[in-house]
């Protein structure tokens, strides 16, 4: 299991729907979103509120966003719902990255992932 844990986006199918990601989005926002701004829409999707947020709100919503891709892997688990209906995760263990790179992949596999669960994929 640990080696399927550390995995990215290494299969043919997996890199068309990353690029299929991208494409969408800079297709919808009119430029190439990097690694912040796909966390930060998962994040705004998590919690289910688009408004205009702060620059702390928006550093909140990419750890919901990372929180949540991470519980994939059995790295956090959902806790709860706070009075705001923002959703928190517990760390369970911490995640093993040798560099960025290596997590940076690691995200974009768990991003495929989560817009396959939530049926994202048609909306590109």
């Amino acid at each position: 299991m640990e080696a399927e844990k550390n995995t990215g986006v290494n299969d043919e199918s997996e890199k068309m729907k990353w690029y299929k990601i991208i494409f969408g989005l800079k297709k919808q926002f009119g430029k190439k979103p990097d690694m912040n701004a796909i966390l930060y829409l998962i994040g705004m999707n998590e919690v289910g509120k688009i408004k205009e947020y702060g620059k702390d709100e928006k550093m909140d919503l990419m750890h919901v966003a990372t929180c949540k891709l991470l519980s994939y892997q059995g790295y956090y688990a959902f806790e709860h719902y706070d009075k705001d209906g923002w959703p928190h995760y517990k760390l369970l263990e911490k995640p093993p990255y040798a560099d960025i790179s290596q997590q940076e992949e690691l995200l974009k596999k768990l991003i495929v992932q989560y817009y396959e669960e939530n049926d994202l994929l048609a909306d590109l």
